[in-house]
């Protein structure tokens, strides 16, 4: 293999690795959606568990995808806020969503 594309595999699958799973891309999309509290992040995404849903925003704060804050005194106790560096692959996450959308109408139009 190229060593070009050696670093296009690597990079790839450091990104699957960050971004991989179920679950990650649709919490991002969640928060960036204004939800910041667990449970409202919860209610967004149908089929996640709490569990799952605490362990995967405990593995993004990690990879400085999400941001944690906690201020007992605020009215929202704990918040979710998505990072600067999270926010730098939006235009993917937005061209992902596009795609997915065209992918639909793709397949619709071909079972007709």
């Amino acid at each position: 293999m190229k060593r070009d594309q050696q670093e296009e595999v690597q990079a790839l699958q450091d990104t699957m690795h960050v971004l991989g799973g179920k679950w990650r891309l649709l919490i991002i999309n969640s928060i960036c959606n204004g939800n910041h509290r667990f449970r409202e992040i919860e209610r967004s995404i149908p089929g996640i568990s709490t569990r799952m849903l605490s362990r995967e925003l405990k593995e993004m704060e990690l990879n400085n995808l999400v941001k944690r804050t906690e201020d007992r005194d605020a009215d929202i106790p704990v918040k979710y806020e998505s990072t600067d560096y999270c926010r730098s692959f939006g235009s993917i996450i937005l061209e992902m969503i596009s795609w997915g959308k065209q992918h639909r109408k793709h397949i619709m139009a071909r079972g007709k």
